[in-house]
């Protein structure tokens, strides 16, 4: 049996091994074009190794953006940041209530969030875009990144599938005890869905960090505007600057990288979650 188990795992592994350099592939060439000088990107030979000039072009990459591109790193960071801790609060607010509360409407109410689902973003883009520039008059600010996107169907329902695993039996007996709903919610709930929640923060903040469309009509300042939109203006009439491209590209794949390793235990724990009874 042992000496099954061990060819089974070498089996897995010999195939699993060969996908997984194929994921790394890209990423290890946008890491490697980052480092080549421009003249190099239009070669028919594909380059394999780095090279020396990543300086050089975050020099062409600082002075395209005209020196915002760290400012608008850091204006996706917290802004991504704020989105997800709001948007995780409300998500996991709306899961629980539709999982552990009876109240009238409930299953219609559940179904007109999961129907939103089937509405394209474009579709509601304009009206948004009316509302928070001209009537609310919010351009140009954290707020009109931050907001209209708040609300995730597909937040509520997969933290909706969580909290239903959460034996009712340990929650009646908070209540027997005197607690409170909300603190049945922040001290016994939550914690048994830690990592549906870490997994869901990964994928909220990812939704919000590579956001283009969105920022790109209500941020129109350079000061304020996010790291996709920055990246966009590389793209000219006339040249494109590949060099500065791959420099804010591999900036920006970092922090998400980072996070992922971070959280990593805690996303496939979430995503795997109920796979098992």
């Amino acid at each position: 049996m042992g000496r099954q188990r061990t060819g089974a795992a070498i089996a897995l592994h010999a195939a699993l091994i060969p996908l997984a350099l194929v994921w790394i592939a890209p990423l290890w060439m946008m890491f490697t074009y980052s480092t080549l000088p421009e003249s190099e990107f239009y070669r028919a030979t594909v380059p394999l190794l780095p090279s020396t000039s990543f300086l050089d072009n975050w020099d062409v990459l600082d002075a395209q953006t005209k020196g915002n591109f760290i400012r608008a790193l850091f204006n996706s960071a917290a802004t991504s940041a704020i989105f997800t801790v709001l948007s995780l609060g409300l998500t996991s607010l709306a899961g629980y209530a539709f999982a552990r509360f009876r109240f009238f409407g409930r299953n219609a109410l559940f179904t007109l969030v999961i129907a939103t689902l089937t509405i394209p973003a474009f579709v509601v883009i304009i009206p948004q875009f009316i509302l928070i520039a001209r009537d609310l008059k919010l351009s140009n600010t954290w707020v009109a990144v931050i907001v209209p996107p708040l609300f995730s169907s597909v937040g509520v329902f997969f933290m909706r599938q969580n909290f239903m695993t959460v034996p009712q039996d340990m929650l009646d007996a908070a209540r027997v005890d005197g607690a409170g709903e909300f603190q049945i919610f922040r001290q016994i709930a939550l914690p048994l869905v830690v990592p549906a929640l870490a997994a869901l923060a990964i994928i909220l903040f990812l939704f919000s960090w590579n956001a283009f469309l969105w920022p790109l009509l209500v941020l129109s300042k350079p000061e304020i505007q996010t790291a996709p939109v920055a990246l966009g203006a590389l793209v000219g009439l006339n040249r494109v600057f590949w060099n500065a491209i791959m420099v804010a590209a591999v900036l920006m794949t970092l922090p998400m990288l980072a996070l992922f390793l971070f959280l990593q235990r805690y996303f496939i724990a979430g995503i795997t979650a109920g796979a098992v009874k």
